[in-house]
């Protein structure tokens, strides 16, 4: 069978009226969870996790995969409406919505924002749909060398490429690392780093992790701003959508660069926020209307957008097809399948084929859900908003204590809660990366085992990484991202000499 197939069989796992169901829920939460200040798309899928494990796994990951785009159009809808950006992916969006809907354009620069983010996310489904198996297939030749020259590579990639600042990248790697080492060792099964506290045997569970450093640390972010919700009208005309999407093909350059950067930023571990800022700046820098740039223009509503969820939707495929997540969201999802008993990585193909073309067939019938939802529930959504934030905030508050506490029903993680809440807050005051966290968390152990089993194999020489031309092109490729930023610090140190 090849892909088409595989797609059309995954249309029929799909397509059940109860996983149709899911998506409508699933979109609507994560519109809610979008919306609402201090909540994101990885901490509003942390929380429906525990809901999940007493699902099947491909009806528990329509679920949170539905969420995640509603909350993804939940972000834009704040953005352009009150100036406020649920995601941090949708601040780029402010830059022009919100001056569109002040001009009395709101309908229309919505109806650009939504449109958008279903052509870029189709277009990065499209692009799993294509290469998932392909990469799936080429990783079958992975030994444990070259799954940790894999797991090198994604933590150079989040240093090399990741944005923000090097030294900064390494330290959130190295806080991740040492809490994935938390608990037994799966190797020798000794202790470590528990100091003689029971509940720490079992270790530090990312979910619990996850709320607090995305949840309760962004939301004590929020209360130090000052909220002020300058809305304007969120009505929407019939009338105003049409014409709107009559206008978008005179855009298609635009959605071309877009969708280019924003795959390329999915699949390497840039990001959708990444790839929604560098959208932007291009292309403010190569349009004719420079000028109009944040003053309303509606290239500067597409461009965002479309990156932004072409790269959220495209940060699937090494999830899936390696078993390393390409963006914070795609971590927890992770997190998600390994509870559930599925390893991701390229055997997941082979050995749990419904599970893997249903959940791309439902990205597909989940994207078309999301842009129809997002456009007939704005009012809803909007007037949520114009609630104090006195009564928004404890509700967030509570709800990520409970999700805290149903991961193991262990009054210790409420402890760990608060500790990565105050961390999470100082990491992000900091301008700390929070994504490579994460990651790490996620990856540490496997990263760890693949480490000691090629030492086992080589005697303990490190060369072994380099003993045959994919461990070596990977290594290497690792090495190089490494250093690219002392290289690129020294260059610029010169040309200022």
């Amino acid at each position: 069978m090849g892909n088409i197939e595989y797609l059309m069989h995954g249309f029929g796992v799909a397509l059940s009226g109860y996983h149709i169901v899911l998506m409508l829920a699933g979109v609507l939460l994560g519109i809610l969870v979008g919306v609402l200040p201090g909540l994101g798309a990885p901490n509003g899928v942390t929380l429906l996790l525990p809901l999940t494990f007493t699902m099947e796994p491909i009806s528990a990951i329509i679920l949170l995969t539905s969420m995640y785009w509603g909350a993804l159009f939940g972000g834009s809808t704040t953005s352009i409406l009150f100036n406020i950006p649920g995601e941090p992916s949708s601040v780029a969006t402010t830059f022009d919505g919100h001056p569109m809907a002040k001009q009395g354009r709101a309908a229309e620069a919505l109806t650009y924002a939504f449109c958008s983010a279903g052509v870029g996310a189709l277009a990065g489904v499209i692009v799993i749909t294509l290469v998932a198996s392909w990469v799936a297939q080429f990783a079958l030749r992975f030994s444990p060398v070259e799954f940790f020259a894999v797991y090198l590579l994604a933590f150079a990639s989040f240093v090399g490429l990741g944005g923000s600042s090097p030294a900064k990248t390494v330290l959130s790697i190295a806080i991740g690392l040492a809490c994935a080492t938390v608990g037994m060792d799966t190797v020798s099964g000794s202790l470590r780093l528990t100091y003689g506290i029971e509940d720490l045997m079992r270790g530090i569970s990312f979910l619990v992790a996850v709320i607090g450093l995305f949840g309760i640390g962004e939301l004590l972010l929020t209360m130090e701003e000052d909220l002020r919700f300058d809305g304007v009208s969120s009505r929407i005309s019939p009338r105003v959508v049409f014409a709107t999407i009559l206008k978008l093909p005179r855009y298609w350059l635009a959605y071309l660069r877009s969708i280019a950067i924003g795959c390329w930023m999915g699949i390497t571990p840039g990001g959708p926020t990444a790839a929604s800022f560098m959208s932007y700046g291009i292309a403010k820098r190569a349009s004719r209307n420079r000028e109009k740039f944040g003053a309303g223009e509606p290239e500067g509503v597409i461009s965002p957008e479309t990156a932004d969820h072409a790269a959220g939707s495209s940060a699937m495929l090494p999830m899936l097809a390696l078993g390393i997540p390409g963006s914070a969201t795609a971590a927890v999802m992770m997190g998600g399948l390994l509870i559930w008993g599925l390893t991701p990585g390229p055997m997941l193909f082979i050995e749990q084929p419904d599970f893997v073309w249903g959940l791309i067939a439902s990205m597909y019938l989940g994207n078309v859900v999301a842009v129809v939802l997002a456009l007939t529930t704005v009012p809803l959504f909007a007037s949520i908003l114009k609630a104090p934030f006195a009564i928004i905030g404890p509700v967030i508050v509570i709800v990520c204590v409970m999700g805290a506490y149903t991961v193991a029903s262990a009054s210790f993680d409420l402890w760990l809660l608060l500790i990565f809440s105050v961390l999470g807050y100082l990491l992000k005051k900091l301008s700390y990366p929070l994504a490579p966290l994460v990651l790490a968390m996620i990856l540490g152990d496997k990263a760890e085992d693949a480490f000691r089993q090629s030492m086992l194999l080589s005697d303990g020489s490190l060369l072994v990484f380099w003993s045959n031309p994919l461990a070596a092109t990977i290594t290497t490729a690792a090495l190089i991202l490494l250093v690219s930023p002392a290289i690129g610090w020294m260059r610029r140190k010169r040309r200022a000499a």
